[in-house]
């Protein structure tokens, strides 16, 4: 069939065939948006083409690894845009309290073909292969919380940026081009398929058997309104100052978008396009960030079965940390002194209390916060799974490519040996010295006292 989905976007998970059903059927799993939305895209277009209605189905999994309500509460903000935005484009939204692999084999009985957007997280693979294993009519995936597909930037797991960043770069050109989606020939309103999409966030929080030990963020809300908000703010007052800002803890240099990225509530391609016609001296640096950077990340999950273990970690910084795993430690925490900020360090306390309260930590401290985990704990093996419990457990954007590559930087991975020193080995340092000489900390620790 021709779409006007990029072909490498685009790949059939099982070998059952579409079918004359009811209607197709597109699984909203990865990407919580309409606008800018591949997998919505082409299931519109392979709808209009087989003169069939258009039906969107999301599964609230209430056991989702790891998930609590911080993140529950940001994602169904985002759904409920999206409940209505689909509602505008004569689409029927079927969210349901279930796992999702169940409820989408149940509509698929009476689909013509299934459609899924695309996640990279073990978790997320098991899914699609169950559903494969199963689905009655052909199941397509296609990819568009990237920029440029991930195989089509690589075909291996990269050592590090360096060896990305040309491989990435020389396709970008190819896949920057953000669509609209319109409305589908046939409208799906009126079929008769049950559904929690029209009612509020808290009714259906409340009707969730989560842990509700974390508590929403007060600075972040979900959806892609909040996430464009936000971005045009980002564009007017930060783009131009990003190369020289976006590192200064206490400054305001970031563009806040990556949790509105980890739910695909806001589309890379979207946010490149926009930079791009905004110009100015700190662009190159975002798109370093948003594309070169960020899906690195992603083919880091897509290529190592281990990400989100110590033995994901290049041989030398495993061999250079087993060298040092005796060394003494000056200072040495347990999990729940760390989790409780409750360190000799004054900033690593601010950075996790900003992680605590508000779901997000500034980036250049997220770095720094881990190096101090490595630092702290008995083991480096010890240290490794800690850091990902902290950054998980409060992060909006935890349990993300982002999340597990970053953690993974801390310890070596896309990085090159450094100077040997006690504890590190050849794996790059950081410390408190460094903060105080290169950025006002007293200002940050000001922003984090406020909640800002």
């Amino acid at each position: 069939m021709i779409t006007s989905v990029e072909p490498e976007r685009v790949r059939v998970l099982n070998d059952a065939t579409v079918r004359t059903r009811d209607y197709v059927l597109y699984w909203m799993q990865s990407s919580h948006r309409t606008e800018e939305n591949p997998a919505l895209r082409y299931a519109v277009e392979r709808g209009d083409q087989a003169h069939l209605p258009l039906v969107v189905y999301f599964g609230l999994w209430q056991t989702y690894p790891e998930a609590n309500l911080r993140h529950f509460r940001f994602m169904l903000e985002g759904l409920a845009e999206v409940a209505r935005s689909l509602e505008s484009l004569g689409i029927r939204f079927i969210l349901r309290i279930e796992p999702p692999d169940k409820g989408v084999l149940d509509l698929a009985t009476n689909a013509a073909l299934l459609i899924v957007d695309r996640g990279y997280l073990r978790q997320q693979q098991l899914l699609y292969r169950h559903v494969a294993e199963r689905c009655p009519c052909s199941l397509v995936q296609v990819e568009g919380n990237v920029v440029v597909p991930v195989e089509a930037a690589s075909q291996k797991e990269e050592y590090s940026a360096a060896t990305f960043r040309r491989k990435v770069t020389y396709h970008v050109d190819r896949f920057l081009h953000p669509f609209n989606t319109g409305s589908p020939e046939r409208s799906s309103l009126g079929l008769d398929l049950p559904t929690l999409a029209g009612e509020t966030t808290d009714a259906l929080l409340s009707q969730l058997t989560i842990d509700r030990s974390v508590l929403p963020s007060a600075l972040y809300k979900g959806g892609t309104a909040e996430a464009n908000r936000r971005y045009e703010q980002f564009l007017d007052n930060r783009l131009g100052g990003y190369a020289d800002n976006r590192n200064d803890p206490g400054g305001d240099g970031g563009s806040d978008m990556s949790p509105y990225l980890h739910f695909g509530q806001v589309s890379p391609v979207t946010l490149a396009v926009l930079a791009q016609e905004q110009g100015g001296n700190g662009t190159p640096a975002f798109l370093e960030q948003l594309i070169v950077r960020r899906e690195l990340a992603v083919n880091f999950v897509r290529y190592n079965g281990n990400y989100d273990s110590f033995s994901s970690l290049p041989t030398w910084a495993q061999k250079t940390l087993a060298l040092h795993h005796a060394d003494p430690r000056e200072y040495g925490y347990s999990l729940n002194e760390l989790e409780h900020a409750a360190t000799h360090d004054p900033y690593w306390n601010a950075a996790q209390k900003e992680m605590m309260k508000t779901g997000k930590m500034q980036g250049y401290m997220r770095m720094y916060w881990g190096k101090k985990v490595l630092e702290w704990s008995k083991t480096p093996e010890d240290a490794y799974p800690a850091a990902l419990y902290l950054n998980n457990k409060y992060e909006i954007d935890g349990r993300d490519p982002n999340g597990y590559a970053g953690v993974a930087w801390c310890f070596g991975k896309h990085d090159h040996p450094w100077g040997e020193r006690p504890i590190f080995g050849m794996v790059r340092y950081m410390n408190a010295k460094g903060l105080t000489r290169k950025f006002e900390m007293d200002q940050y620790l000001e922003n984090v006292r406020q909640g800002r």
